[in-house]
């Protein structure tokens, strides 16, 4: 990885600022990501996360933290927040900005446990595969402290493969279609392509099920978009 992501946020927060990110996918066009967005206000957050914000209690781990927009708020809320990324660019963008407790870290590698564990901006997205999204589920599920819980965000992605007449072109012989592959360029650069995945609340609910998890479907966003809670199934 080359962490154009993390040359992004250090330039915008060092007062270099001079091009956006430019994204796409394996089935969409170029999208001009702005940094100002990764920068954002409480009040300039989509309901989705302004919910989860709210919803938020105890320890916190916020898992792809980015700029540490989530975990700066909540810390000025009075939480206690640990912020990991797997960025150098964006963990030393968020110790800048004041984030305390900022690290570098894959969330497989976290050993930490917590009350709140958030993943938000397609939280989904870090599992990268349909099929990985059990080992990443059990291991959240270790991480969390009796009566923690998980807010996890995601999108129903399946909108994009409609055509006009309202059918789906989904190729039945390919991956799974939330499965997508995702690339990033910055300042004429591209980043090394990576794995996306996008889980629409059924295929959520269902593979936490499968490891002991309860889902609850907390709210809607505007656009095939929801915010999800997870806690541990009762035995």
């Amino acid at each position: 990885m080359k962490d154009l992501f993390g040359k992004a946020l250090l330039d915008y927060q060092n007062g270099n600022y001079t091009e956006d990110i430019i994204t796409s996918t394996s089935i969409s066009d170029d999208d001009v990501l702005p940094l100002p967005y990764l920068f954002r206000d409480f009040k300039d957050m989509p309901k989705l996360e302004q919910k989860a914000l709210k919803l938020t209690k105890g320890s916190v781990l916020d898992v792809g933290c980015g700029s540490g927009v989530h975990s700066f708020y909540l810390q000025q809320k009075g939480f206690s927040v640990k912020a990991i990324d797997i960025s150098n660019g964006a963990i030393n963008v968020a110790k800048q900005r004041g984030v305390i407790n900022a690290e570098i870290k894959d969330i497989l590698d976290e050993t930490q446990t917590f009350d709140t564990i958030l993943l938000l901006m397609n939280g989904t997205g870090v599992f990268q595969e349909l099929s990985q999204v059990s080992k990443y589920l059990s291991h959240l599920k270790s991480l969390l402290n009796p009566n923690g819980q998980i807010l996890i965000d995601s999108s129903d992605i399946k909108y994009m493969y409609e055509d006009e007449d309202g059918g789906f072109w989904i190729d039945t012989n390919t991956s799974f279609y939330g499965e997508l592959d995702y690339f990033l360029s910055y300042k004429g650069e591209e980043e090394l392509p990576m794995k996306w995945l996008y889980l629409g609340f059924d295929t959520l609910k269902l593979a936490c099920e499968a490891v002991g998890l309860n889902c609850e479907l907390v709210i809607e966003g505007n656009h095939f978009d929801y915010l999800a809670r997870l806690t541990p199934a009762q035995v």
